[in-house]
């Protein structure tokens, strides 16, 4: 009796995850439009323009998902979150996936009902001062006082390479990002401590003279970032992580938004089935066929969208780095479309 009980109870489990896992990409579809957790303004990243329209490396992420889903990267709800209602809109629904600065971490992937579904930017926690400090080193902050961001990784992780280093700081933590600006633009802290892409952003975006303000040297921390979805949801989770590999895929066999027209006559059997020629990839994630071509006309490549937004060709001036492909020296390998 117990062991049909069990059989049953396990047979329920199953029906409900099945059923689970077509449930987002259905909402998704019925409100013409995915729902993406941005932040609240980080330049770069997740900010909107001059003229209200959200623009960044994360959200060139949610655009890659609509475009992949609806063969429009335009169908996008932006739904901008702080870092402490970013778990809750993802687990409660409000939102279909986080695309926003948010680190993977065990806790994050395991505990939360959550789970991560690559990575789009490599970073590492850092320090931003006033060159007026005369501050050379992250060690020679003893004694200082440091803002942070609450309900983010920094603050553990800041208080491990403190202890670790024998540096002593006061904290300075507040709510709001922009608050937290505010606070050290006003010299209420000596220190700006976050991800080091974060501290580019503020640099350049929101103080108001950029060049009277350093990036220390130390990074203190690994801190891969990268979408979020929720656990239990297979079809969505391999639509999100498979938009970003199909960007990252195609930088690495040199198909951009300007001449995805012409590799669609690629000989190249990679390419062919990156861009649909030949049929498999779509069919095995429920969408058309030609996908991710919509992701790489629409939004570009991993690289196009790195350059347009924290690049070279940004205010940012952020250099690739760690984020550089995997045959450049660094880590972006994308998982192969086969």
């Amino acid at each position: 009796m117990n062991i049909a009980k069990g059989l049953v109870g396990a047979a329920l489990l199953v029906a409900v995850a099945q059923g689970a896992q077509a449930a987002t990409v259905d909402v998704v579809r019925q409100r013409g439009a995915v729902a993406c957790g941005t932040t609240t303004g980080f330049a770069g990243f997740s900010a909107p323009d001059a003229q209200g329209k959200w623009q960044g490396l994360d959200v060139d992420l949610c655009r890659a998902i609509a475009a992949a889903v609806f063969g429009d990267a335009n169908k996008i709800k932006v739904v901008p979150l702080n870092s402490q209602q970013r778990f809750t809109a993802l687990q409660s629904g409000e939102v279909d996936v986080l695309t926003r600065n948010t680190t993977v971490t065990q806790q994050r992937d395991t505990a939360l009902g959550i789970i991560h579904a690559g990575i789009n930017f490599y970073d590492g926690q850092g320090f931003l001062v006033p060159k007026s400090l005369g501050v050379k080193s992250a060690k020679d902050i003893n004694g200082a006082t440091i803002c942070l961001q609450t309900g983010t990784s920094n603050e553990n992780t800041l208080a491990d390479w403190a202890r670790a280093n024998n540096v002593t700081y006061k904290p300075v933590v507040i709510e709001t990002f922009n608050e937290v600006v505010n606070a050290f633009a006003a010299g209420r802290c000596d220190v700006f401590s976050t991800d080091a892409s974060g501290l580019a952003s503020i640099r350049i975006s929101k103080l108001q003279n950029p060049d009277d303000y350093v990036v220390l040297p130390e990074i203190i921390s690994k801190e891969p970032l990268g979408p979020f979805v929720r656990q239990g949801d297979d079809t969505w989770l391999n639509i999100v992580r498979w938009s970003l590999s199909a960007m990252i895929e195609a930088e690495e066999y040199g198909v951009t938004s300007k001449n995805v027209d012409e590799q669609l006559k690629s000989a190249n059997p990679n390419i062919k089935r990156i861009l649909g020629v030949t049929p498999g990839s779509g069919a095995n994630l429920g969408l058309d066929e030609k996908w991710a071509y919509n992701i790489v006309k629409q939004v570009g490549n991993y690289g196009e969208s790195f350059e347009r937004n924290v690049g070279e060709g940004s205010p940012l001036k952020i250099k690739r780095g760690l984020n550089a492909q995997w045959t450049q020296g660094g880590l972006m390998y994308a998982l192969p479309i086969r």
